[in-house]
């Protein structure tokens, strides 16, 4: 069975992917800087009001994945707090500075996670940025990690689909591979055939109007002048559609 994970960046993302008939979404905030924890409420508010899986991002600020320990520490309360709130799932990433998994603190993650039934772990596109991709899902496997959100180290899935045709074949009986960045109804359908992958995540992004976002000189626009990104619930139907969920 075909799994569409859409990435939400607020609770009106999760009623709009639930909408759109998905079953898996990717809570966050900040969407524009990659995607950072979510608030509280934003999860408590989208488990009253769906069924949706949840997996929430815990990640403290933009940038790379090599924290200090004051942001660890905060992580891992972080992702605690999610969990007591219903959260199906943690997606994190720990690096060292050489671009290698961080064990130690992922371990540390992994803990918090298998304290609660059923709560999986999602090693997230920090995978990316790993200086070995096979040493990295290996060490993943190794570590318990249920799935794996990559790009194939490129910036797009669709440019990385050798990579992850590969990962694919070699792991899938031991890991999750969760494809995603660019993944679209135009492109998701070749993508899933040719690389064998059951799963994709997708923004399905579009863009909505907030006309106080630049006045008397002031701005706080990041795109177009006054818009910020949302889920759009057709691009959701449209996606589920064509890849026969």
């Amino acid at each position: 069975m075909r799994v569409i994970e859409i990435c939400c960046g607020s609770y009106e993302d999760c009623l709009a992917a639930y909408k759109g008939g998905a079953k898996r979404v990717e809570l966050n905030s900040a969407l524009h800087l990659g995607g950072l924890t979510p608030s509280l409420g934003s999860l408590i508010k989208s488990k009253q009001n769906t069924d949706l899986k949840i997996i929430t991002m815990v990640r403290p600020r933009s940038a790379g994945f090599c924290y200090s320990n004051e942001e660890i520490e905060v992580m891992l309360v972080d992702a605690k707090a999610l969990l007591d709130h219903g959260a199906d799932g943690i997606a994190f990433g720990f690096l060292d500075q050489d671009g290698t998994i961080d064990v130690t603190s992922t371990k540390r993650m992994m803990s918090v996670i298998r304290s609660y039934p059923n709560a999986e772990a999602v090693f997230h596109r920090a995978f990316d940025c790993t200086a070995n991709p096979y040493e990295a899902i290996e060490t993943c496997i190794e570590l318990g990690i249920d799935r794996i959100l990559t790009s194939g180290q490129e910036a797009k899935a669709i440019d990385g689909k050798a990579l992850i045709k590969e990962l694919v074949l070699k792991y899938s009986d031991k890991i999750e591979i969760l494809p995603g960045s660019g993944m679209n109804d135009t492109n998701a359908v070749a993508f899933m055939n040719e690389t064998g992958v059951n799963q994709i995540h997708s923004s399905c992004k579009d863009w909505k109007i907030d006309p106080t976002t630049t006045m008397n000189g002031v701005s706080y626009a990041y795109h177009n002048e006054n818009d910020y990104e949302i889920v759009s619930e057709k691009k959701v139907k449209q996606l589920i559609t064509i890849t026969n969920v």
